[in-house]
């Protein structure tokens, strides 16, 4: 390993990733709250897993819609910094719970994973040691072991996904034979149930050559996650090629992962204090105005 990997971080970057990954597990959380209430209203189909093994039965949903919004509230508290040694803990293992017994109606999203990862990673970080309710208290150093944790379960994730490809097709995989067949029954079965396909789905499927050079590219990136431990350049380039990844999965099978789509899985490698820190100097000088 470099220094870099053990270099320490700006306290406010730490802080920054607490109310950036906060705020997307609040919204996740949120946005599914009545989700929740309706699957657990079904009459069959409860399969626990998880830490919703801590309910062999399905819960009443008014409950499990109780639990859900004690969630939201939890995150929100993550996201503020309050009682951040006590809270913290208590607002990962909800999120936890809350995503396991949603996932327990149907399947595991491994979507939802890293997201559940980073927050646990967080939640056992002094992530609240500065900004607090958005304020900036100091410019301590020393908080690096959190990020590299972050970033190393980012690159986990990745490789267990290449392995997992290289155990169900081999290196028949690298042909493109295989992904080729991927696209063709995902997008088929949207088509039967009514759902829109990839926008590049039907195009891309008559030049296999191209999928080859895709399907390589994919496993090559997945094995070879953990370069981004070695440096921070490196671990830019290879966030640029992963998010180029899953984009390429929208526009050839339209399956969304949000977390790192959206960018926030790569966070840990990006100075994210920057523009919060000029985002509160200009709400800081807005309040000074209106004061005056």
């Amino acid at each position: 390993m470099t220094r870099w990997f053990f270099a320490p971080a700006p306290a406010e970057r730490l802080a920054g990733l607490r109310i950036l990954v906060g705020l997307f597990a609040f919204g996740w959380v949120t946005a599914r709250l009545v989700e929740l209430h309706r699957v657990a209203s079904l009459p069959t189909g409860f399969h626990p897993y998880g830490l919703a093994r801590l309910a062999p039965e399905p819960l009443p949903p008014e409950v499990v819609l109780a639990i859900g919004i004690a969630t939201s509230v939890l995150m929100a508290l993550f996201v503020l910094g309050i009682a951040y040694r006590v809270l913290a803990p208590i607002a990962a293992i909800a999120l936890t719970f809350t995503l396991c017994y949603r996932n327990s109606w149907g399947m595991p999203f491994h979507t939802e994973n890293l997201l559940v990862l980073h927050v646990i990673a967080l939640a056992i970080a002094p992530a609240a040691d500065v900004w607090a309710l958005g304020r900036r208290r100091t410019s301590a150093t020393g908080y690096g072991w959190p990020l590299k944790l972050m970033l190393a379960l980012t690159a986990s994730t990745y490789v267990l996904a290449g392995i997992a490809k290289l155990r169900l097709s081999g290196v028949d995989w690298i042909d493109g034979e295989t992904l080729r067949n991927h696209i063709a029954i995902d997008n088929l079965r949207k088509q039967l149930f009514g759902d829109p396909i990839a926008p590049l789905a039907t195009t891309l499927l008559e030049h296999p050559g191209v999928l080859a050079v895709f399907s390589v590219a994919s496993i090559t990136l997945e094995l070879g996650s953990p370069v981004a431990l070695i440096s921070a350049r490196l671990g830019r380039w290879w966030a640029a090629g992963v998010w180029g990844f899953h984009v390429g999965v929208v526009l050839l099978m339209n399956i969304w992962f949000p977390y790192p789509l959206f960018g926030f899985a790569f966070l840990p490698l990006l100075p994210v204090e920057r523009p919060l820190a000029r985002m509160g100097r200009a709400l800081r000088e807005w309040r000074a105005r209106r004061s005056s």
